[in-house]
């Protein structure tokens, strides 16, 4: 018999194109894997899905206040795991009408021995009133540092829309704490912002 005979010469060509065909698809899937949280996280902030909201300052509207109704905006805070720190608010529900701006103030606390960074991030239900969630200040826009022990208080200024749906009557705004990995950075300028006292 022939070499060819016995299947021991050159590869098949169409095994070699399976081959390639595969690999190249594994390396596909892996590379659109590795971009879909930030492509999925940009998509929620246009378009306001699940909650996500824009950490950009925003101008306050002067728009016309809609006296004929009113809504309940609640705020809960959470801890994430890995950050020794408390997240408070001062008023956890207030009623506003629609194009009515408000302060709400939010403190921070470090309850470790020893500094570290944080970040608050947002996110609002019904998902569907993030697009009409104006934020003027929140300290969800940066990363905070915060010594051994130390406390900080730092404001929330936002507005309801006017064009917020007639059916939606309570917003809920939840901040959840996470852990920040930074070795040699700036103070923010948010730090000066206002700080609390020393626990």
């Amino acid at each position: 018999m022939s070499r060819d005979e016995h299947g021991s010469g050159a590869p098949n060509p169409g095994v070699r194109r399976t081959v390639v065909r595969t690999v190249a698809a594994l390396i596909g899937m892996f590379a659109f894997a590795f971009a879909l949280v930030p492509l999925y996280d940009v998509f929620c902030e246009v378009t306001g899905i699940n909650g996500k909201v824009s950490t950009n300052a925003q101008a306050i509207v002067h728009e016309e206040v809609d006296e004929s109704r009113m809504v309940t905006v609640q705020f809960i805070t959470r801890s994430g795991s890995g950050l020794p720190w408390r997240l408070g608010v001062e008023t956890r529900q207030i009623r506003l009408h629609p194009g009515q701006s408000a302060e709400v103030d939010f403190t921070f606390r470090n309850q470790s021995d020893e500094a570290s960074w944080g970040r608050a991030v947002p996110s609002v239900s019904p998902s569907r009133a993030s697009q009409h969630l104006r934020k003027m200040s929140c300290f969800c826009f940066d990363e905070q540092r915060l010594e051994a022990g130390e406390a900080l208080s730092l404001p929330l200024v936002f507005q309801l829309a006017r064009d917020l749906p007639p059916d939606v009557n309570t917003v809920t705004l939840v901040y959840t704490l996470y852990p920040v990995t930074r070795n040699d950075a700036p103070q923010q300028a948010l730090v000066t912002a206002g700080k609390g006292d020393e626990a």
